[in-house]
């Protein structure tokens, strides 16, 4: 999970200095479907990556408490947040999950060539015969499945790559004309 923190925690801190708390409520609404952060995850990531440079952690006085701390990007923070997003890791591209991370924060990368290239690798990787399920190590289609529930995964899929595939070629062309 640490891994998959990195770079929400990049993209939000990008858009806004944050406070912990405001960093934290905002990652676990784009990722905490899967898993909710808690704070044992969330200050660790947060620590290593001060500890690399990417993070300025600036206390701020408190209200009635102690110090609040905001956290920023440093340019090297943000360096490495334009390096993932221009070259995403293949799990990044093959898990919807990190898949929709990357997305949220594609928009940073201002060039349209270089968000068309990411979102080629996507296309390309949704364009492969895929499935949940395999016979003789062959792609197994929601037609072939007698379980209604194995059916329904592969249903339900399906629907969500045709509907993602049609939102891709339509951005690309959109980009394609811009560049």
């Amino acid at each position: 999970m640490a891994g998959m923190l990195e770079l929400p925690i990049l993209g939000f801190l990008h858009e806004a200095p944050l406070h912990g708390y405001e960093l934290r409520k905002r990652v676990a609404a784009l990722t905490g479907h899967i898993k909710p952060i808690a704070e044992s995850t969330l200050y660790p990531a947060i620590k290593r990556m001060e500890k690399a440079g990417w993070l300025r952690r600036d206390p701020q006085p408190g209200a009635v408490a102690a110090p609040r701390h905001v956290l920023s990007l440093t340019d090297e923070g943000r360096a490495e947040l334009m390096r993932r997003l221009a070259d995403p890791d293949p799990l990044d591209i093959s898990n919807e999950n990190r898949w929709f991370t990357v997305l949220a924060f594609l928009r940073h990368l201002a060039d349209p060539a270089a968000q068309a290239v990411v979102l080629r690798r996507r296309l390309a990787f949704l364009e492969e015969p895929s499935s949940f399920f395999y016979a003789d190590e062959r792609p197994v289609s929601a037609e072939e499945v007698d379980d209604p529930f194995r059916r329904g995964v592969l249903v339900i899929a399906r629907a969500t790559s045709r509907a993602e595939l049609g939102w891709l070629r339509s951005t690309l062309a959109a980009l394609d004309a811009a560049g």
